[in-house]
């Protein structure tokens, strides 16, 4: 049987042996309590993730084993009856069908609830999932959300036109960086969530994570923060939000190769989602792949790395391109209007997050940038989505912001060439600054560069 080692409150690991279904009745309550491990909290997410329990492989291999089972079996009849009620789960190792929990998918988890400091975590299928499910769990029909107006374009059309048509849940979208207009805009009883993103997709706006977090729990709502743009970065939980979701494809896979998603928040929160009678997660099916799982697992070792030489081109490059004479926005900048905002907030070892944006001020000056980046330098690649160790780069307006009309995208600040750019690590920062540079002198067109 599989060897764990614990370093926290979290499954207990005990193992069933082969002749009998082992359990004893002192151990339900915690089973109908809590169906997920409760985290302690630490102030770094690295230390938090090396405190996090390892999970030996079946025959005592340093990685763990892959629980690829759709479903489990029980020695007992009665077994069965009793996981089914609810009296039996997961942390003493009863498992049903990997709909509902897997081992594997439960491991990655913990490791997610650790980087985030949040007493439990549930993985999902893609981000997407992970934010629909926790607006479905916390929203019923008739239900209010408010919403910064600078959000993922998906994101946004889901509030938008999916909620209000199939749900008949609507939404009220605001300025994050007004804190008066998002307390006015919170109706006492009827708003149960405020939502927004930690830094804003692609604008880059900083949000006052723990200002908002204040005024939702002054009047009684959840406040759900999506932190895919600053993994490592900052921690919305430790600042005071009830909720952090996450798009795991970008910065936590890192290899653009896997799509997955993930919510993380209070335990009761969670497993409320995994209820059989009603739980958005359970009912809705936003499953993970346990192969997916164990590949993310061995991946968020090694996050705090990735995000630090992610951070530190980042702030390079915008330093450089800046000095040229660019439109630079990137949050380590001084001149960036939430600077010292996220000064205050940031985990600082990490720096100031991974993506910078550079307005050219039309889709064709955007495209023609992007062309010679890709074609004739070879900096980075056309492509939607972030964190991938090559640089990605695409106009946002056209593209992950295109759900938008143009009158939202000019309330949220994305200008027509708006370039946003994940700074990847591949390569010497003097390597690929060069190239950025060759690629800036053939497009031969006076805005760009600084003739002072």
């Amino acid at each position: 049987m599989a060897e764990t080692q614990s370093r926290g409150l979290v499954f207990a690991g005990k193992k069933r042996g082969s002749g009998t279904d082992d359990f004893d009745g002192d151990d339900i309550f915690v089973a109908k309590k809590s169906m997920l491990p409760t985290m302690a909290t630490e102030s770094d997410p690295a230390a938090a993730l090396a405190n996090a329990r390892h999970e030996f492989g079946e025959h005592g291999g340093v990685n763990m084993s892959i629980e690829a089972s759709a479903t489990f079996t029980v020695m007992e009849p009665e077994t069965m009856r009793r996981m089914f009620a609810g009296e039996l789960g997961p942390d003493r190792d009863f498992f049903i069908y990997s709909r509902h929990f897997n081992p594997t998918v439960l491991n990655l988890g913990r490791l997610m609830a650790a980087l985030e400091g949040t007493e439990a975590a549930y993985c999902t299928a893609s981000g997407m999932s992970a934010i629909s499910s926790v607006l479905l769990q916390l929203c019923s029909s008739g239900g209010h959300v408010v919403a910064s107006r600078t959000l993922y374009g998906g994101t946004h059309a889901l509030l938008t036109h999916f909620f209000p048509r199939a749900c008949n849940i609507t939404t009220t979208f605001v300025d994050i960086g007004d804190l008066e207009a998002v307390k006015n805009a919170i109706v006492e009883g009827k708003t149960k969530v405020l939502y927004f993103e930690s830094m804003s997709n692609p604008t880059l706006t900083v949000a006052n994570i723990p200002a908002l977090s204040r005024i939702g729990h002054e009047k009684g709502t959840t406040v759900v923060v999506d932190n895919t743009f600053a993994p490592m970065v900052l921690s919305p939980a430790r600042l005071g939000a009830d909720v952090v979701l996450h798009s795991i494809s970008k910065f936590i896979s890192g290899g653009a190769d896997v799509i997955a998603g993930a919510v993380c928040g209070p335990a009761s929160l969670v497993n409320s989602m995994m209820d059989l009678h009603q739980g958005a997660l359970m009912l809705l099916g936003p499953t993970m792949n346990a192969k997916v799982a164990f590949e993310l697992s061995e991946r968020i070792p090694h996050l705090g790395l990735r995000m630090k030489e992610h951070c530190r081109r980042a702030m390079e490059y915008a330093i450089r391109m800046k000095k040229l004479g660019l439109k630079v926005i990137y949050p380590g900048l001084e001149d960036h209007p939430q600077h010292e905002l996220l000064k205050s907030m940031a985990n600082m070892e990490y720096g100031y997050g991974g993506l910078l944006c550079v307005d050219m001020e039309t889709e064709e000056r955007a495209n023609r940038l992007m062309h010679h980046l890709q074609n004739y330098t070879q900096f980075g690649f056309m492509a939607v989505s972030l964190g991938y160790y090559e640089t990605l780069m695409s106009c946002s307006g056209s593209s992950t912001s295109s759900e938008m009309n143009a009158k939202e995208k000019e309330l949220a600040g994305i200008s027509p060439g708006l370039v946003r750019m994940s700074i990847g690590y591949i390569g010497t920062l003097e390597q690929k600054w060069s190239q950025l540079e060759k690629a800036l002198t053939r497009m031969q067109d006076g805005f760009l560069l600084n003739k002072n």
